[in-house]
Order: C-alpha cells, then sequence, then structure tokens
C-alpha cells in the first residue's frame, strides 16, 4: 500500500470527495502545476476568507467536517486546519492534522474568563506533504483579525514551516508551544474532546454555548 494513500483519502471529517470541496479547490489551483504554488492558493483563501472565530460550535465530530466549514465560512483553528487539508486532498496533495498544546500569552480577557485558563489543549495546524516532505501550514488567524489585534500574519511560501510567530507586532510574548500532540490521518475527536475537557473543565462546551448565544443576542 501506498504510504501517502490515507492522506488522499476521504473520511468522513476529510470530506475531500464532496462536491463543493473539490470544486472550491480546483478553482483555487486552476492552471498551477506546482505543488508549492497550489497549496498556497489554498492557505490564503483558508487563511482569509475563512474567518477565525473561536466561538463557534464543536462538541460534535459534524462541526468538523471539511465541507460545512467551507459553508459557514468560520471557524476556529482545528476547522480551519482540516478545511485546509481537506481541500489539500481534493487536488492530490497529501495533507493531515497535527495537533499541539500552546499557550496565548494575549488571549482576550473575556476568551480567558470562559476558559479559566490561557493554555489551548489541542490548538490544530495541517501538514502538507510537498516536494518530498511535510510541511506545516497555520491558516488559523486571518489577516483582517491579524490587522486589527497587532498580531503578526503568519506566511505560507509552500516549501517552509507556516508557524505561529512567538511574538506580536509589538515585540510582545504571544504564542507558546507547549507540547506537541502528534499528526493525524483523521480527526482524533475524542482525543480532542477529552484534552479540552481535562483542561477546561468537563462543563466547557456548556460554558461555549451559552457564550455563543450571548454573542448572538448582543448583534
Amino acid at each position: 500500500m501506498d504510504p501517502m494513500e490515507k492522506y488522499l483519502r476521504p473520511t468522513p471529517t476529510f470530506d475531500c470527495d464532496n462536491e463543493s470541496i473539490k470544486g472550491k479547490a480546483q478553482d483555487l489551483s486552476a492552471g498551477q502545476e506546482k505543488v508549492a504554488d497550489r497549496a498556497k492558493s489554498l492557505f490564503y483563501f483558508v487563511r482569509d476568507e475563512i474567518k477565525y472565530n473561536i466561538y463557534v460550535l464543536s462538541d460534535l465530530p459534524e462541526y468538523y467536517r471539511g465541507s460545512r466549514i467551507l459553508e459557514v465560512g468560520e471557524g476556529f483553528c482545528i476547522q480551519k486546519a482540516v478545511l485546509l487539508a481537506t481541500l489539500a486532498r481534493a487536488v492530490g496533495i497529501p495533507a493531515r492534522l497535527h495537533l499541539a498544546a500552546i499557550r496565548n500569552h494575549l488571549v482576550p480577557d473575556k476568551l480567558k474568563e470562559l476558559m479559566g485558563t490561557n493554555l489551548f489543549p489541542s490548538h490544530g495546524y495541517a501538514e502538507l506533504y510537498i516536494e518530498g516532505k511535510w510541511v506545516k501550514a497555520t491558516p488559523a488567524f486571518d489577516l483582517k483579525m491579524c490587522q486589527q489585534n497587532r498580531i503578526s500574519p503568519v506566511e505560507f511560501d509552500g516549501k517552509n514551516d507556516a508557524m505561529f510567530h512567538s511574538h506580536n507586532l509589538d515585540g510582545k510574548l504571544h504564542i507558546e508551544y507547549i507540547q506537541d500532540r502528534g499528526h493525524f490521518d483523521d480527526l482524533p475527536f475524542d482525543t480532542i474532546t477529552n484534552l479540552r475537557i481535562q483542561a477546561l473543565g468537563a462543563d466547557i462546551f456548556q460554558r461555549l454555548r451559552q457564550a455563543i448565544e450571548a454573542r448572538k443576542a448582543q448583534a
């Protein structure tokens, strides 16, 4: 069996055989022969056209499905990484999800109050197999959000790792990588859920739903 096969096949989460996914991936990569160029186009679409929003539903597996994230047009780090990986698979680029625990030293006060910490136990990013190696790609924070919050945007050239910067544009400590959680060819939903409950409390999803409803009421 080709070792890359499992990173190309569709799954319930990485639904790269979905028509909307295939159409979007083909449109974004049209006319680009080099894998790196196709990967860049997919990355910047997910980074900037899919709004970063941590106040979204995430307590059921279907909330992480690539086609759903594309349709909704927003998501948090894992959801956006899943979409990037799903689009990549749709145009023949092997892709997987990587998880890590990170600490955000500039997390907004309201979010820190909701979580009870600035530790994110299961931050996610995509890994794409390009020119014989796995390349990390972090499409989480969209450019508009970065500009509004003085965050150093993650740039991707299709060849080198694109990870969160350790400091913001003002030189303040921002993202600290704490623990590597490994990579996955499909969404490890139970692992993600258990990590969040262990770090943030058994009622974290209830608190998140309440926060989502409160934000909708204020909109």
